[in-house]
């Protein structure tokens, strides 16, 4: 079966699934990838989840050259979240590319952005999950991505095309 044919199924089984605590899926995808959600919410036309990650054992220990490779691929496909992603920063020490929507989505309260991560280190992970800064206050808070079920399976199908 597919990554596509079991996030379907998945999401099929998940309507009318609402909670705080999130129920997580992960499913198998080539080469031995894993993509694994954390939904929050499904509908029969939409999802939230908290994140998505994808687990390439393959990238385990890649060169950094193949991260970034990985990273500039993402970028340039996936184009069709609220605001697009680009590169922020290239940690070749730490194993890690660090990615975030240019330019977060600005409001009078404060700002929401995407923070994708890339690393070589237990098993090539990728992790894309959404945050919030409040206007006068330090930190940021993780809120739930929300999404079409038309937009989640382009997003895995991008995200397990684009592996290196």
């Amino acid at each position: 079966m597919t990554v596509l044919n079991q996030l379907n199924h998945e999401l099929i089984q998940l309507v009318g699934f609402h909670s705080a605590q999130p129920r997580t899926v992960t499913l198998a995808a080539k080469g031995k990838i894993e993509v694994i959600l954390d939904f929050t919410s499904v509908d029969t036309m939409s999802c939230s989840f908290q994140e998505i990650r994808v687990n390439v054992p393959a990238l385990t220990q890649a060169t950094f050259d193949k991260l970034k490779e990985w990273g500039q691929k993402l970028c340039q496909r996936i184009t069709y979240l609220l605001e697009n992603i680009g590169p922020l920063e290239y940690d070749e020490d730490a194993a890690q590319v660090l990615i975030r929507s240019t330019p977060p989505d600005q409001k009078p309260t404060g700002t929401r952005f995407y923070e994708v991560i890339l690393s070589s280190h237990a098993n090539g992970n990728f992790s894309l999950k959404r945050f919030e800064s409040q206007k006068g206050q330090t930190g940021r808070t993780q809120v739930d991505l929300q999404v079409t079920h038309e937009v989640l399976k382009k997003l895995v199908e991008d995200l397990v095309d684009t592996v290196p």
